[in-house]
């Protein structure tokens, strides 16, 4: 199920923070090549008290995103796998440790500051899709920007040309409703993208579609991925992680796995994953 709220784009529009910085590959020190992570945890902990008990949900979990990277984070219930998306998403804020994007330290941020990052730097991509039900495709895909103020003709023709590059050039003026699960994913990716973030959080992004349509945002997301963006997505799919270039493990709020995916083993779970779609489509014939 999803966890992330309906609205994290929400943002009072006179904050105000360090200008982004170039991203790389590690947050503390800086590469030979001047660059930062797009995300970098250290040492992150989230405890919570419960009817008098405290939850250790997470324990101290660390790792970068370099920019670029496409991350896969998987756990079983309990793992802390949620409070992490949370975390990462800036809905939340940690016990301790530290959550950098760029040089900004967004876990000693205000309430407000958080507003602002999620408005600017994050793109969310959500299970239900979250698209507002009276608005077309484009005005759905313009929706983090109206939090800031940022409308007019240029917005518009950005989210126009979203909508043509996720394959939606022709239902410009349609409303969710009139479009497919597929259809109004990819209305959220487009969305996702509005504000030109540093990384995209999906959220079980395909957990409510057919396997057919599975592949076809999987695909999109490779296809950006390879055009530079960085994306950070929950899943509790194993064939959906495997398309991933790396696989991010937690356990009883610990991190413990961080697997690079071969691209040849890449290749094979998409290979995999169309030949079981074939598969499916002959049964049903």
């Amino acid at each position: 199920m999803s966890s992330l709220p309906a609205d994290p784009y929400r943002v009072l529009a006179d904050n105000s923070l360090h200008s982004p910085l170039p991203l790389g590959t590690n947050a503390s020190d800086e590469n030979p090549d001047g660059k930062l992570p797009a995300v970098s945890i250290r040492e992150l902990k989230k405890s919570y008290v419960l009817k008098s008990e405290t939850v250790h949900a997470l324990r101290g979990v660390s790792f970068d995103v370099p920019e670029g990277d496409y991350v896969a984070i998987m756990g079983p219930s309990g793992s802390g796998k949620s409070t992490l998306l949370n975390l990462l998403g800036c809905l939340d804020k940690p016990t301790s440790g530290n959550f950098f994007l760029g040089r900004d330290d967004v876990s000693t941020m205000s309430d407000d500051e958080l507003a602002e990052i999620r408005s600017r730097r994050i793109g969310f991509v959500f299970q239900s899709y979250n698209l507002i039900q009276q608005y077309t495709v484009v005005e759905n895909i313009q929706v983090p920007l109206y939090y800031q103020g940022r409308l007019g003709q240029a917005e518009k023709e950005r989210a126009i040309e979203l909508a043509r590059m996720v394959g939606l050039g022709e239902r410009l003026d349609h409303r969710p409703m009139q479009l497919s699960g597929g259809q109004q994913q990819r209305v959220a990716i487009a969305r996702s993208m509005m504000n030109d973030p540093y990384f995209i959080l999906a959220d079980e992004a395909t957990g409510n579609l057919d396997s057919v349509t599975t592949e076809e945002i999987l695909n999109l997301f490779d296809t950006l991925n390879t055009q530079g963006r960085t994306i950070i997505m929950v899943t509790h799919e194993d064939e959906v992680a495997a398309r991933a270039r790396r696989i991010v493990r937690l356990a009883d709020g610990l991190l413990s796995s961080d697997r690079i995916n071969s691209e040849e083993s890449r290749a094979e779970a998409r290979r995999r994953q169309h030949e079981n779609i074939l598969a499916l489509a002959q049964r049903k014939l």
